[in-house]
């Protein structure tokens, strides 16, 4: 039922953005994993629905899903707060957990390179599959255990992310450093995303329009998930590194939104 709830709400969504007369632009992240460096308009309140459908060996297939609100608190600083919930086959429907997300720009000004400080808090549990996350070693396996069991592990995270961006010529090219720690006594874990996008018109259409080129992001994103780095006791420790993986997608992103705002209002915007 949760399903059908948030398919009809992206469909509601989207039709709303085809028929409506007001309509803006805006710099809306076009990857998956990896962050360039825009960062929301200050009082512009964003609310996006996403979802990922998995399917596994030996496993139930699962559809994972989340809400984010994201709020331009000033202009140099945009926070986000994440619901995340999963369906998995066979098993049943439940709440994984909450994130809350800050991106801070210490630079005013446009540069060659624009870094992007990044620092998220988690609070969920080991049912959570949103597959969003670029460190670690995880696997397959993980997702096989039973949301009844899986719920009852808590996790609180931090994470933590070095983003460095640039535009040249429309295209944007981005590299994301990051860092996450288990609160618990667990060791760090590293990881690395790369991107490439370009919209595909650079010049807006003289008249108003929805399925037009420029709404239109096409790019390419890599991703290295690595290993856990344990230290040791000893008067100078060891360490231990799994290779990890490597996660490449091609993807292309519609950017056209809806904006419902009143004189003297903050606008709320939501994205398709």
């Amino acid at each position: 039922m949760l399903i059908r709830r948030g398919l009809v709400l992206s469909c509601v969504l989207f039709l709303i953005t085809l028929c409506s007369p007001h309509t803006i632009k805006a710099q809306e992240n076009p990857y998956f994993v990896a962050y360039d460096h825009y960062i929301e308009e200050p009082g512009n309140l964003e609310i996006e629905y996403f979802s990922t459908f998995g399917t596994q060996r030996a496993g139930n297939d699962f559809h994972s899903f989340w809400t984010e609100f994201e709020y331009g608190a000033t202009a140099w600083w945009t926070t986000e707060f994440y619901l995340d919930g999963q369906t998995t086959f066979g098993d049943n429907t439940i709440f994984t957990g909450i994130r809350w997300e800050n991106r801070f720009r210490p630079l005013k000004r446009e540069h060659f390179i624009n870094p992007i400080l990044y620092v998220e808090y988690e609070h969920k549990s080991a049912a959570d599959k949103i597959l969003k996350e670029g460190e670690g070693h995880d696997v397959e396996s993980d997702f096989l255990t039973p949301n009844a069991q899986a719920r009852r592990d808590i996790r609180n995270e931090m994470e933590l992310k070095l983003i460095l961006s640039s535009t040249f010529k429309g295209w944007n090219f981005t590299e994301n450093t990051l860092a996450a720690k288990d609160l618990s006594n667990s060791p760090w874990e590293f990881g690395y995303a790369l991107g490439a996008s370009r919209p595909l018109a650079l010049k807006a259409s003289a008249k108003r329009c929805t399925l037009c080129p420029q709404n239109f992001v096409a790019g390419v994103e890599m991703s290295k998930l690595t290993a856990s780095v344990l230290w040791s006791a000893g008067p100078f420790g060891t360490a231990n590194e799994n290779p990890g993986q490597y996660a490449l997608t091609v993807h292309a992103s519609y950017r056209h939104l809806w904006s419902l705002h009143r004189a003297g209002k903050t606008k709320r915007e939501f994205h398709v």
